[in-house]
C-alpha cells in the first residue's frame, strides 16, 4: 500500500504535512457526498413507499386496513417492477462509460439522481419490514462499515491483491441474485445473503484504502478537476458498499410486517 513515506519522494515541493491535510480534506468530501446519498436514498424509498398505499380500498388490498395505490400497482405488480428493480444497475454501467465526458459537477449530479433512482428501487422494504428493524438495521450497518472502512484507512496490509477476488464473486452474487429472481430458492437465498454480507465487508475495506491509494499517488499533480470526479467516485463505490451490505443485513435481522 502506497503512504506519504514511499510517495514524498516524487512530489517534490509538497511537504507531509501538506499531503495529509489534503487526504483529510478529501476523504471527508468522499464521505460527505456519500452520506448525502444515503440521505437521498431513504428519503425518496420512505417517501415512495408512503405513495404506494393507501387506507381507502382499492382493488389490491396490500394488508389489513391498506391498500396498493396506482403508483403502487405500477412499480410493485405491473412489469414497470422490473426496469426500477434494474435501472440502477443499468446507470452503473452508464457512469462508467460517461464519467470521463462529465464535468465534476456533471457527476455529482448523475450520483445524486442514481441515490434517488435506488431510493425507489428499495422502497419496498419499508412495505415488507418493520421500522424498527430496518432501524436497527441501519444502525448496525454504519456500525460495521465504520469499523471496515477505519481498518482500510488505516492498515499497513495492502488489500489490492484483495480486488480481483472479490470481483470475481460480485459478478458470481449479481448472476445468482438474478437466477434466484425465478427460482424463488429460501436456501439459495440465504446463501446469496450470506456471501453478499462477506463480499462487501472485504468491498468496503479494500475501496477504503483504494481511495486513500489513489490520492497518495496523485498528490503530486493537484489536479482540482481528477480530485472532485475521484470523490465522486470513491464516494459512489463506498456508496454501493454500505447500501448492499444493509440489503443483504436487512434478509437476515429484518422483521416481516
Amino acid at each position: 500500500m502506497a503512504d506519504y513515506r514511499t510517495i514524498d519522494a516524487g512530489i517534490g515541493a509538497r511537504s507531509a504535512a501538506q499531503i495529509d491535510a489534503g487526504l483529510r480534506t478529501h476523504m471527508n468530501k468522499v464521505y460527505g457526498t456519500m452520506s448525502i446519498g444515503l440521505l437521498l436514498t431513504a428519503l425518496a424509498a420512505w417517501a415512495i413507499a408512503n405513495l404506494a398505499v393507501t387506507s381507502t380500498p382499492t382493488e389490491f388490498m396490500f394488508r389489513d386496513g391498506q391498500y396498493l395505490t396506482g403508483l403502487g400497482q405500477a412499480i410493485y405488480m405491473s412489469p414497470l417492477k422490473w426496469v426500477v428493480m434494474f435501472a440502477p444497475l443499468g446507470m452503473i454501467f452508464a457512469f462508467g462509460a460517461a464519467v470521463n465526458r462529465l464535468s465534476a459537477s456533471g457527476a455529482q449530479l448523475f450520483f445524486y439522481a442514481y441515490a434517488a433512482l435506488m431510493g425507489l428501487s428499495i422502497s419496498s422494504i419499508f412495505l415488507v419490514y418493520t421500522g424498527i428493524s430496518i432501524t436497527q438495521t441501519f444502525l448496525v450497518t454504519a456500525i460495521s462499515f465504520a469499523g471496515l472502512s477505519i481498518f482500510g484507512y488505516t492498515t499497513k496490509k495492502d488489500l489490492s491483491g484483495m480486488g480481483t477476488f472479490l470481483m470475481m464473486g460480485l459478478i458470481g452474487l449479481i448472476v445468482a441474485s438474478i437466477v434466484n429472481i425465478f427460482l424463488g430458492s429460501g436456501m439459495l437465498s440465504f446463501a446469496i445473503s450470506a456471501i453478499g454480507v462477506l463480499i462487501f465487508a472485504g468491498l468496503t475495506a479494500y475501496d477504503t484504502q483504494k481511495i486513500k491509494t489513489e490520492y497518495l499517488a496523485h498528490a503530486h499533480a493537484m489536479d482540482a478537476s481528477w480530485l472532485a470526479k475521484s470523490a465522486i467516485m470513491g464516494a459512489l463505490n463506498l456508496y454501493l458498499d454500505f447500501i448492499n451490505m444493509f440489503m443483504f443485513l436487512l434478509s437476515f435481522l429484518g422483521n416481516r410486517e
